[in-house]
C-alpha cells in the first residue's frame, strides 16, 4: 500500500469532434510534467467535448482513444483515466475507462444521463458503481451530472478519492464548486474534479475551474477560470485515516438501498 498519492488533473479546451487534436494535447502535456504522478485525470468526454451524436464518433473498447490510453499509461507507467463516448452491443455510452500501468481496464458507465441536454435519448445509463483498486487507494469514479446526486456517491465502499470528470458550464459553476467540496466533507474524501474549459459546437461556454479537496473540505489545487493547465495534488491516506478516526462522521451514517 502507497501511503502517498500523486494525482494530475488536466483541463483542457477540447476541440469539438475530434479525437486526434485532443488526444495530441493530452498526450503533449502529459510529456511536459514536471513532476512524479501515479495517477493523470482527463475531462468528460476527452476526445470529442460533450456531444449528443454519438453515432458519428463513438468509439470501441480496442479504438484509437483506449488504445492510446493503454500505450501512454504503460510508457510512463502511471494510470490514466477519462470519459469516452463508447459503443457497445448497439448502445452508446458515456465511459469512465480507468487504466493501470499494466494496461489492464476498469470502467463505469454514467448512470444520471443528462436530461436538460437529452443525454437521456442519446446514450444508455449505467446501473453499476465501482470501485478501483490502484496502488492501495480505494478510489470511486464518477461523471459530470452524478456529482447532483449525493446518494449515489454515499461513502458506503470506504473509498479514498472520489473523481468528478465534467464538461460544465460556466452559468452553473458555482455548483460545482460548492457540490464538489461537500461531496468531500459528507463523504470525508480526498475529492478530485476535472473541467473542461472553452466553447463547444453548441456554444456552451466552459470555465474549466478543476478542484483537488481534502477530506475536510480544503481546497488542496485549483485552477484560475478559463485557464488551460493542471491541478497537481498530493494525497496522503493516513491523515485522511487519522480524521476519519477521530471524527467518526462515517460510522454514523445511514443504511440504504439504491433501487
Amino acid at each position: 500500500m502507497k501511503n502517498e498519492l500523486k494525482i494530475v488533473g488536466i483541463q483542457a479546451d477540447l476541440v469539438w469532434e475530434n479525437p486526434k487534436k485532443n488526444i495530441a494535447f493530452f498526450k503533449d502535456s502529459i510529456n511536459h510534467l514536471k513532476t512524479d504522478v501515479d495517477l493523470v485525470v482527463l475531462p468528460e468526454m476527452f476526445a470529442t467535448g460533450f456531444t449528443m451524436q454519438p453515432k458519428k464518433v463513438a468509439e470501441e473498447m480496442n479504438g484509437f482513444s483506449v488504445s492510446w490510453m493503454q500505450q501512454i499509461a504503460n510508457d510512463k507507467q502511471i494510470a490514466i483515466c477519462g470519459s469516452l463516448v463508447i459503443s457497445e452491443n448497439g448502445h452508446f455510452y458515456n465511459r469512465f475507462v480507468f487504466v493501470h500501468p499494466s494496461r489492464e481496464i476498469e470502467t463505469y458507465d454514467k448512470r444520471h444521463t443528462f436530461t436538460l441536454a437529452g443525454e437521456h435519448k442519446k446514450y444508455t445509463a449505467g446501473t453499476k458503481k465501482i470501485i478501483v483498486n490502484y496502488k492501495g487507494w480505494k478510489i470511486c469514479p464518477l461523471i459530470c451530472y452524478d456529482l447532483r446526486f449525493p446518494v449515489w456517491a454515499r461513502n458506503t465502499n470506504n473509498y479514498d478519492v472520489l473523481i468528478y470528470m465534467a464538461n460544465w458550464p460556466i452559468t452553473r459553476i458555482k455548483a460545482w464548486e460548492t457540490l464538489l467540496k461537500a461531496r468531500a466533507i459528507e463523504n470525508m474524501s480526498y475529492t478530485i474534479g476535472v473541467n473542461r474549459t472553452g466553447k463547444d459546437a453548441n456554444d456552451y461556454v466552459y470555465s474549466g475551474n478543476s478542484l483537488a479537496i481534502d477530506y475536510l473540505g480544503e481546497e488542496v489545487s485549483s485552477l484560475a477560470k478559463n485557464e488551460i493547465g493542471i491541478i497537481s495534488a498530493t494525497l496522503y491516506k493516513d491523515k485522511q485515516e487519522k480524521a476519519r478516526d477521530k471524527l467518526g462522521f462515517l460510522n454514523d451514517r445511514d443504511s440504504f438501498n439504491i433501487v
